[in-house]
C-alpha cells in the first residue's frame, strides 16, 4: 500500500512526522527481526486512532495494530499495508479514586511500578512482561501465576463498527492468552485496574524477587518474544522442548535458548525465515516425540513462503 493520495490523507489525520514510509519492522519488534512496512504510523490520541481506522477501512487498506511488538514475527518481506503503533505516544497513567487508569500504549513495566508507588498490590507479576497494556489486555498476558484478568476492572475499546465502548472484566471474556477483544478484533484504548492496598516494601520485594528469577532463568540478553509457545495443558513447553534434545538447536541466527528452551532467541543476525523455520522444527519434534502440538504465542505477520 503505497498510494500517495492515501498517504496524504493519513498525514491529514495524524501528526505528519509520525508517518514513515518503508519503515524497518526490525526496529519495532522485540525479536529485532522484520522487513519494511509500507507505511508506519505512530498514534498520539484517541481521535487519531478512530479517524485513521475509519479511513483505512473505507479504502480497504490492510492494517495491523501493534504496541511494543513483543509477540510479533514480521516477514523478511515486510508488511504490505499500514502498521499502526499504539505505543509510547499514546501512554499515560493516573489514579481515579482507588482505580489505576492506563492508556493502551503504556508499558506493563511502567504500570507495575506505578501500582507499587501507589502502594497497590496485584500487578507485581507484570513488571517483566515486555508488552503494552493494550497488548496485555488482548492476550490476557501473564507470568508467575498472575494474569491480567485477575486485576482488570474495565477496558475501553473500539468495536469493529467503530463504536467506543467500555467492557467489564466479564464482558472481556478472558481465557488463557486470549480474550473477546482478540477473538472479535477490538482495539483497546485504555484499561482500568482495581487492586488492593499493600505495603510498598513488601510489593517492591516481590517485584525484586521476580526480576531476579527472570534474570537467572531467562535469556534476557538476547532479542526474543518471551515465551514462544503457549503452555500446553498438562505440560510445560520448555520442558517438552528440552526433553526433545533441542536446547541450543540453531537455524541460521535463530536458536532455542540454552538457558530456557521455551525461549527462541535471535543470536544477532537471525532472519524471520530462520525463526519461522525454527518454530516449525520445534513443533514437529515435540509432536513426533510426545504427541503434543505446541501453539505459538507469536503472531506471524506477512508472507513466509
Amino acid at each position: 500500500m503505497k498510494d500517495p493520495a492515501i498517504i496524504e490523507q493519513i498525514k491529514c489525520i495524524v501528526t505528519p512526522e509520525n508517518v514513515r514510509i518503508n519503515e524497518p519492522m526490525s526496529l519495532h519488534t522485540t525479536f529485532r527481526i522484520g522487513g519494511p512496512a509500507d507505511v508506519y504510523v505512530e498514534i498520539i490520541n484517541e481521535h487519531e486512532i478512530s479517524r485513521l481506522i475509519d479511513l483505512l477501512k473505507s479504502k480497504d487498506v490492510p492494517y495491523f495494530i501493534i504496541g511494543n511488538g513483543s509477540n510479533l514475527l514480521v516477514s523478511d518481506k515486510g508488511y504490505n499495508g499500514v502498521i499502526v503503533e499504539i505505543g509510547s505516544g499514546y501512554s499515560g497513567l493516573r489514579m481515579m479514586d482507588d482505580i489505576i487508569v492506563a492508556k493502551a500504549g503504556t508499558t506493563m513495566s511502567k504500570l507495575s511500578h506505578f501500582a507499587m508507588e501507589n502502594e497497590l498490590t496485584g500487578l507485581e507479576f507484570a513488571g517483566g512482561i515486555p508488552g503494552t497494556v493494550g497488548g496485555g489486555m488482548i492476550m490476557n498476558a501473564g507470568a508467575y501465576g498472575g494474569e491480567m484478568r485477575q486485576v482488570a476492572y474495565r477496558v475501553k475499546v473500539i468495536m469493529p463498527d467503530g463504536e467506543v465502548k467500555y467492557l467489564t472484566n466479564t464482558e472481556m471474556g478472558f481465557e488463557y492468552r486470549n480474550s473477546r477483544a482478540k477473538r472479535e478484533g477490538y482495539i483497546v484504548l485504555q484499561a482500568e485496574f482495581m487492586l488492593h492496598h499493600g505495603d510498598r516494601q513488601v510489593i517492591e520485594g516481590i517485584m525484586r524477587d521476580l526480576t531476579a528469577k527472570r534474570k537467572e532463568k531467562q535469556p534476557l540478553e538476547y532479542p526474543s518474544a518471551g515465551s514462544t509457545f503457549k503452555r500446553p495443558q498438562g505440560y510445560y513447553a520448555g520442558k517438552l522442548i528440552s526433553d526433545s534434545g533441542l536446547k541450543g538447536f540453531t537455524i541460521g541466527g535463530a536458536q532455542v535458548s540454552e538457558k530456557h528452551a521455551g525461549f527462541l532467541i535471535n543470536t544477532g543476525n537471525a532472519t524471520a525465515k530462520d525463526m519461522y523455520d525454527l518454530i516449525a522444527k520445534v513443533r514437529k519434534e515435540v509432536h513426533t516425540r510426545y504427541g503434543v502440538t505446541l501453539e505459538p504465542e507469536v503472531i506471524f505477520l506477512g508472507e513466509f513462503d
